[in-house]
């Protein structure tokens, strides 16, 4: 049985997962906006080759910083998602969406930062 919490509470979460971030990466993260959305709707889920929309807790869209050039031209912001009706079917309690909330915004991050899915995995990050 999944947890159901208010949009705005689910937001907090976020929040508090971003604000954990050590200043020194968070300034890395000023062109990054975060959205809560319910669920992965059928046009990123093809976008994605996402077969079953409920594997997709989040989804970074952007240019990881490992690819930008220094002449780079300025871009739109690269946004995170969290999808959180998703997010919530995973989880057991209240304990277990805090960490799963933590742990997608900061495998999103990641991505942002370069890193790849083997990669997060190995820092614990899936």
């Amino acid at each position: 049985m999944s947890i159901r919490l208010s949009t705005g509470e689910f937001a907090a979460l976020v929040v508090r997962a971003i604000a954990s971030i050590p200043d020194s990466l968070s300034s890395y993260l000023s062109n990054v906006v975060v959205d809560v959305e319910p669920t992965p709707d059928a046009e990123v889920c093809r976008a994605m080759e996402v077969d079953d929309p409920e594997e997709l807790l989040g989804l970074y869209l952007g240019t990881p910083l490992t690819e930008r050039g220094i002449e780079a031209e300025p871009a739109l912001p690269d946004r995170i998602v969290i999808y959180q009706r998703n997010v919530e079917a995973v989880c057991d309690s209240s304990e277990d969406i805090v960490e799963e909330v933590r742990l997608t915004v900061l495998h999103e991050i990641g991505h942002h930062f370069g890193l790849d899915e083997d990669e997060l995995a190995e820092l614990g990050y899936e």
